[in-house]
């Protein structure tokens, strides 16, 4: 059985479809008109599909979504594969939920931190009785960098690059040492700290940047760019039963 899971982000609109619970590709959307997701729906001919959108999205999208197969719209009432113990369970993000269902759906019975390299970083733990205890949330890379140019009178915009040396011989190298190592000496800070308090368990890291930050970690990780892919089709199948 096929599921097309639809991300709707301020950056880009992407898609992904699963055979089972086989993740077979992604898709990097145009837009949110009637005729991409037709087309879209044609050339794949998926039975569900779930929407995880933070944008004002063309409506009409989830009716035709709805009439053409099981459909789920993310929202706060979504039923998880897990339970929380936040305050406001309302006020947690999509991406959050996506990761939290994905590390349950892939990692059960298991402790896991899910590390999401987006907008913003964040630290996502669920302990082995499925439970979404909370984490950290920190500003991104590309964050990182304009944050730095908005905020001083002369520091530039500075691109990420990965060659460059830990200690900086410029304003440029600095910059991209204070922002990349420092994300991975920070990811492995928080790591450190959840070990001690909970001992052995998983970590995956995820996001477009996942695979270079892997190798910047003193800690043992899992690297899945579509680890947030792989929570909408567990929402899905948890919601579109």
């Amino acid at each position: 059985m096929k599921t097309l899971c639809l991300d709707f982000g301020n950056t880009r609109l992407k898609a992904a479809i699963f055979e089972g619970d086989n993740f077979k590709e992604e898709i990097v959307l145009p837009n949110d008109e009637m005729f991409t997701i037709e087309r879209l729906m044609t050339v794949h001919q998926p039975e569900k599909t779930i929407l995880s959108s933070v944008i004002n999205h063309n409506p009409a999208l989830e009716t035709f979504l709805a009439s053409k197969t099981k459909f789920h719209k993310l929202s706060h009432l979504t039923r998880a594969n897990f339970t929380t113990a936040v305050g406001k369970p309302e006020t947690i993000g999509a991406d959050r939920l996506a990761l939290s269902a994905a590390a349950v759906h892939f990692y059960p019975g298991m402790n896991n931190l899910v590390i999401g390299l987006g907008t913003c970083i964040t630290y996502n733990f669920i302990n082995q009785y499925h439970q979404f205890i909370g984490g950290s949330i920190s500003p991104g890379m590309e964050m990182r960098f304009k944050a730095m140019q908005v905020f001083t009178a002369k520091l530039p915009l500075v691109q990420a690059e990965w060659n460059f040396p830990v200690i900086g011989y410029d304003t440029k190298t600095n910059m991209q040492s204070g922002v990349i190592a420092g994300i991975a000496y920070e990811m492995d800070g928080f790591i450190d700290e959840y070990a001690q308090k909970y001992g052995n368990f998983n970590v995956v890291l995820t996001g477009g940047d996942a695979a270079y930050f892997a190798r910047r970690l003193k800690n043992r990780i899992f690297a899945d760019s579509n680890f947030l892919f792989k929570g909408l089709y567990a929402l899905s199948e948890t919601n579109n039963d």
